[in-house]
C-alpha cells in the first residue's frame, strides 16, 4: 500500500494511504485533498488534476505522454515536473511519493 504525500498550496501537507494499481488523482479525491478537482474523472480530457512531481521523484514517476503533455498545456503555471495526476498509477515503487499541489486548477 503506497503512501502519498500532498503538499497544498500553503505548505500543508496530507499524507494518503493509497491502493496499487489506484491512479495519484483517485487517491486525492478519495481523501478529499483540497485543490485535486478532476472535473473529467481520470479521462485525461481536462487539466483540473494538474500536480507537480517532487524533483527527487521525477525519473521515478517518469514523463509524460505527449497526449497528456498536449493536455498540460491547458494547465495553469506547468513547469517541467507537471503531470495531469490521474496519469499516475501508484504502486509499492512509488511509496512515499511527493505531490505539490498548484494554487488553482482553473
Amino acid at each position: 500500500m503506497p503512501k502519498v504525500i500532498f503538499v497544498l498550496h500553503d505548505g500543508t501537507s496530507i499524507d494518503v494511504d493509497a491502493n496499487n494499481g489506484e491512479s495519484v488523482m483517485q487517491a486525492a479525491v478519495n481523501n478529499m485533498v483540497d485543490g485535486i478537482v478532476a472535473e473529467c474523472g481520470g479521462c485525461q480530457s481536462c487539466a483540473t488534476c494538474h500536480v507537480y512531481i517532487d524533483e527527487a521523484w521525477r525519473d521515478t514517476v517518469g514523463d509524460p505522454s505527449s497526449d497528456e503533455k498536449a493536455m498540460l498545456e491547458l494547465a495553469i503555471d506547468p513547469n517541467v515536473n507537471s503531470r495531469l495526476s490521474c496519469q499516475i498509477t501508484l504502486s509499492d515503487a512509488l511509496d512515499g511519493l511527493i505531490i505539490k499541489v498548484p494554487a488553482a486548477q482553473f
